[in-house]
């Protein structure tokens, strides 16, 4: 059977690579972004929005549906971080941070939720952090909205078993992506040398998490989230 999956935060980073990962698996593959993409594929599409917007988030996936009638995987890859002191941290950017986040995350589990129930089958897999587990200083925002996701996650997953959808989450430690690029070296150094595997992850890391959740074979798998490189 063919598959369609819809990628957040598609435009660079992990979810450009995620896009071009399954699209070398035969699936169609959606992505989404602020920004536009230079990604060009037969079965590639691309849609510029903000995953915060609710109005732009509901019409994509109404579009989606008359186009494609299905979504079998989301990937809610879209998010913001930031690194300063709670002292320090204007309102305007916490509220940007929640909004991507958090808002964003819920929105797209709602709308393509919805989808994936009339077709009795789903796999949702949101983007957690290391960072909450490790309560970093300068991190309470990204942190937090994060940990959000987690309870998110878990709750969605209760919510969502009866209509064949499971719900998981996956946490990358740093990935030397644009995510990080304007984090000092040694912050992100130190956490690095914290984990159990003192080393960067690779983006082919989080790929084998997601195809771990996204198996026909992980039918009783979910609610859960699995941090990379032996976090806990």
């Amino acid at each position: 059977m063919h598959r369609v999956m819809l990628i957040t935060g598609a435009s660079r980073g992990i979810g450009k690579f995620l896009a071009g990962y399954y699209l070398d698996k035969g699936i169609t593959v959606l992505g989404c972004s602020r920004a536009e993409t230079d990604l060009t594929h037969d079965n590639y599409e691309h849609f510029s929005l903000d995953v915060s917007d609710e109005k732009a988030v509901t019409l994509l996936v109404s579009n989606v549906n008359r186009k494609y009638k299905r979504i079998d995987y989301l990937i809610n890859n879209a998010g913001i971080a930031s690194m300063n002191h709670a002292f320090l941290t204007p309102l305007s950017v916490v509220e940007k941070i929640y909004k991507t986040n958090v808002f964003g995350t819920f929105l797209l589990c709602r709308e393509v939720g919805k989808m994936m129930a009339r077709k009795k089958f789903g796999r949702i897999v949101n983007f957690t952090t290391a960072a909450v587990p490790f309560d970093l200083e300068g991190e309470c925002i990204y942190a937090s909205s994060k940990a959000a996701v987690e309870s998110l996650t878990r709750i969605l997953a209760r919510e969502f078993a009866g209509s064949g959808i499971t719900c998981n989450a996956v946490g990358p430690t740093p990935i030397q992506t644009d995510l990080i690029k304007n984090v000092p070296n040694e912050k992100i150094q130190k956490l690095v040398d914290r984990q159990p595997i003192p080393k960067f992850a690779e983006l082919e890391d989080v790929a084998n998490v997601i195809d771990f959740f996204l198996s026909d074979r992980s039918v009783m798998i979910t609610g859960q989230r699995l941090y990379l490189c032996g976090v806990s």
